[in-house]
């Protein structure tokens, strides 16, 4: 998953949920703004800190995590 190095898994952080980069901001919470509706630049607007391939990526992990078994490339 080389694509996917802004993603981190840590069981001290936010239950070991996936986040960006580290941050107590989860990959389900990004998605969960776009699947509201909010664009990205929104979400970049409340969260400050994050960048759009932070947001990209979180969409990225969420799409291969809804695949499944299937490999990513």
């Amino acid at each position: 998953m080389g694509q996917l190095d802004r993603i981190t898994l840590n069981p001290n952080v936010m239950g070991g949920k996936a986040c960006i980069r580290g941050m107590r901001v989860t990959v389900g919470m990004v998605v969960n703004q776009i699947g509201s509706g909010h664009s990205i630049d929104d979400v970049l607007a409340e969260y400050p800190y994050l960048d759009r391939e932070d947001i990209q990526q979180a969409l990225l992990y969420a799409a291969w995590r809804g695949l499944g078994s299937a490999r990513f490339r």
